[in-house]
C-alpha cells in the first residue's frame, strides 16, 4: 500500500502521458501523484487501524493549493526526474508527518521532498530529455484530500480509498482512468 495526493485531471492524465513518452514502462501502472507514504508492505490485520488513522488525519486538514512548476532531479542518489512544487510544499510536508505518525509507523529512506515523478530508472539521455522538456511545465490545483493505494498482483497501483479534508470522510474512489 501507499498514501498519496492524486494529481487531478487534466494534469494527471497529461503527466502520465508525458511520463510514458519518455519511455517509462511503469507510467501506465502508476497514477500521477505526490507521495505521502511510500509503498509499504502491511499486514492485512493492520488495514482497519491504518484507515482510521488516515481518516483522523484528513479530518484535521483543509484544502490547500499546489502549483507545479519546473523540474528537478534526485540524480545521482536516485534515478528520478520530477516536476517540482512551487507552492504547497508546506501542506504536503505537514500531511506526510501526520500520516507517518500512525500505523504502520514506517520511516522513509530519504528526507521528504514532495514532487511529481515524470521519469524513473531510464537512461541518462531519457532522463536529460525529461528534465529539459518539462522545465517550463506549470499547473495549479486545489488538494481535496488524499488516497490510499493498493499495489495489485498485476503491478498496477489502484486507489482503494479517498480521505476528504475537513470531514475525514472515507469514500471509494471514482474511476480515474489509466
Amino acid at each position: 500500500m501507499g498514501v498519496a495526493i492524486p494529481i487531478p485531471d487534466p494534469y494527471g492524465r497529461e503527466l502520465q502521458r508525458v511520463r510514458e513518452s519518455f519511455g517509462d514502462r511503469l507510467a501506465s501502472g502508476i497514477p500521477t501523484h505526490i507521495t505521502l507514504l511510500p509503498p509499504s508492505q502491511i499486514d492485512a490485520a493492520e488495514l482497519g487501524a491504518i484507515e482510521r488513522h488516515l481518516a483522523q488525519v484528513a479530518r484535521t486538514e483543509r484544502p490547500f493549493r499546489i502549483r507545479l512548476h519546473g523540474t528537478g532531479t534526485f540524480r545521482p542518489v536516485s534515478p528520478v526526474v520530477f516536476v517540482a512544487l512551487a507552492e504547497g510544499t508546506d501542506g504536503c510536508a505537514r500531511l506526510h508527518a501526520k500520516v507517518l505518525a500512525g500505523p504502520p509507523g514506517q520511516r522513509p529512506q530519504f528526507p521528504y521532498h514532495p514532487h511529481v515523478t515524470v521519469a524513473h530508472h531510464l537512461s541518462d539521455e531519457q532522463m536529460d530529455r525529461a528534465y529539459k522538456e518539462m522545465a517550463d511545465y506549470e499547473a495549479a490545483f486545489q488538494v481535496w484530500g488524499f488516497s490510499l493505494y493498493e499495489h495489485g498482483a498485476d503491478g498496477v497501483w489502484r486507489p482503494r480509498r479517498d480521505f476528504l479534508f475537513g470531514t475525514g470522510t472515507v469514500t471509494d474512489p471514482p474511476e480515474r482512468g489509466a
